[in-house]
């Protein structure tokens, strides 16, 4: 199934890359922190209904124009994450990056952000485990 996974986010990749994304608000990112706060505002996990909650990482560079440069990559999934979980997500992950692109960089920071590998981290899970279960093993994507 994991080969699913692969090909489902490379084809989230492509429509992702081919489809023009719509600015998710009209204020300049001027900062490394205002990239993450531009992108929190295009995050929509999916519902409890279809996959429980996990947290994810994706890789992503932008360019001077702030469009997607190359193709996002995940490289962490909560490991208690099953199969279709990991699906929604990196879908919701994609979702998220085409709804926030391009990014409305300000002159100084295109520069500065052009070519840039940034590690997203998009949370979905409560962040202070209870004390008395045992820690989760992360797994790598």
């Amino acid at each position: 199934m994991a080969r699913s996974g692969g090909k489902l986010l490379l084809i989230a990749a492509v429509l992702l890359l081919g489809v023009p994304g719509a600015v998710a608000e009209d204020a300049q990112v001027n900062t490394i922190q205002d990239i993450f706060r531009h992108l929190r505002t295009c995050w929509k996990p999916p519902p409890a209904a279809r996959a429980r909650p996990i947290d994810i990482t994706v890789i992503v560079s932008f360019n001077r124009a702030g469009n997607i440069l190359g193709h996002p990559r995940i490289t962490y999934e909560s490991a208690e994450a099953s199969d279709d979980d990991r699906l929604q997500y990196r879908v919701a992950v994609m979702e998220a990056l085409q709804r926030c692109t391009p990014m409305p960089f300000t002159d100084a920071m295109a520069g500065a952000a052009a070519g840039r590998p940034f590690a997203i981290q998009f949370r979905n899970r409560k962040t202070s485990p209870d004390r008395t279960s045992p820690p989760t093993q992360e797994r790598r994507a």
